[in-house]
């Protein structure tokens, strides 16, 4: 059994004992979960094919709205992960853009004229800031159009756009609304429903890469298990996630991932290759695990391997584990450990971050153990929690 097998083993009451009811079951779920996300959407399809061209994307002609993607944290890096994959599809402009920040500096994001969607994600639907941008625009920007994806069908946001000629609301299968209060499952669920989104008019296409996603999370699983569970027995202090394009996405969440689960007992940090030498290089050091997400694109991985080798050459880090699209790739001098699904055809870079964050994930649960914590809620004295409180909002 794999180092996840063996927690999804362990009798109810010792997971309930130790904190381990949901976060490994909410994890290893995904890869099925992803097929009835992909049903979910085909339920939708037609009636957001009609939203959208009434939003502004039915002409083939003349500029097209503006995109925000808009979350908090997690939710945040899911429209992080779909910024480029939107864009190239769509042939429009694509912005992530934190609900917290549009919350309160919305007239510096917005220019008079431009036609906008608003593509709300939100695992609870109830977070405040969310739920304050959409309400107010509602009222003060009626010609903007609101998506809001959420696991919670009694959220706020799928509740007070219920009815609005503008607005179309989509609430995922209960089984992917996390109960741990770090988000796995939902992460994933909303990235692979924001695919199918971009491919809303090609959707076939979509369907034969969701299956490669299935197959290459199936098989990426236990082995992204076990070495994160071998990982997390080492004396590691702090951890440097790297990723560019879609995967800037997935480096960013992992970040998060170990940062909550350890309730920041291990540092974290995250950075594109190409940014790492101008300045955050100079935080690691020898108590630092650093995990590399490798492009798939040779033009971009060329400049990432660079970077790995260099890391090697000054032996800044204790470790150098690499997540890359391909089976077999030869480490070459610039990794310890080489990370991938047993897929024949890799995965292009737009779609892996579903993938990908698996091992962000395990490495937050194990980390979590290692620390003496309770996974499911890892925060002893309640500094964060499942859906953020007490945020007063000002009108």
């Amino acid at each position: 059994m794999d180092a996840l097998a063996k927690l999804l083993d362990l009798s109810r009451e010792e997971k309930i004992e130790r904190g381990l009811l949901h976060t490994p079951a909410e994890i290893a779920q995904q890869p099925a979960t992803w097929e009835s996300t992909f049903s979910i959407f085909q339920k939708h399809r037609a009636r957001l094919a009609l939203f959208l061209a009434d939003a502004g994307f039915g002409n083939l002609v003349g500029p097209k709205p503006t995109v925000f993607l808009i979350g908090a944290g997690t939710s945040d890096y899911v429209g992080r992960s779909l910024v480029h994959l939107l864009r190239r599809l769509w042939k429009c402009e694509v912005i992530a853009i934190p609900s917290t920040s549009l919350l309160i500096h919305e007239d510096e994001w917005l220019i008079p004229g431009q036609r906008y969607l608003w593509i709300s994600f939100s695992r609870s639907g109830d977070s405040p800031e969310g739920v304050s941008v959409i309400e107010k625009a509602l009222v003060s920007h009626p010609d903007i159009h609101h998506m809001v994806v959420s696991c919670n069908a009694e959220g706020r946001m799928i509740r007070c756009t219920a009815g609005k000629r503008q607005a179309f609301a989509v609430a995922l299968g209960d089984a992917v609304n996390d109960r741990a209060l770090a988000m796995t499952s939902s992460f994933s669920n909303m990235v692979v429903f924001g695919h199918c989104i971009a491919h809303v008019h090609d959707l076939a296409q979509y369907e034969s890469i969701l299956h490669r996603l299935v197959e290459a999370g199936k098989s990426f699983l236990p082995k992204a298990a076990d070495a994160a569970a071998a990982l997390a027995a080492e004396p590691y202090e702090r951890v440097c996630f790297l990723g560019s394009g879609a995967l800037e996405g997935v480096a960013v969440e992992s970040a998060l991932k170990v940062l909550e689960l350890t309730a920041g007992r291990i540092l974290t940090m995250w950075e594109s290759a190409m940014g790492l030498r101008h300045g955050p290089m100079a935080a690691l050091n020898k108590t630092t695990l650093l995990v590399a997400f490798l492009s798939s694109r040779e033009h971009v991985a060329r400049y990432e391997r660079d970077l790995l080798e260099e890391l090697m050459r000054k032996r800044l880090v204790k470790t150098q584990v690499v997540v890359g699209g391909h089976s077999e790739l030869p480490l070459n001098g610039f990794a310890d450990r080489y990370l991938s699904p047993e897929i024949r055809t890799a995965v292009p870079d737009d779609y892996r971050p579903a993938v990908d964050v698996l091992f962000g994930q395990l490495l937050g649960l194990f980390f979590s153990l290692r620390c003496n914590l309770m996974p499911d809620r890892p925060s002893p004295d309640g500094v964060i929690s499942r859906v953020v409180q007490n945020v007063k909002i000002y009108t």
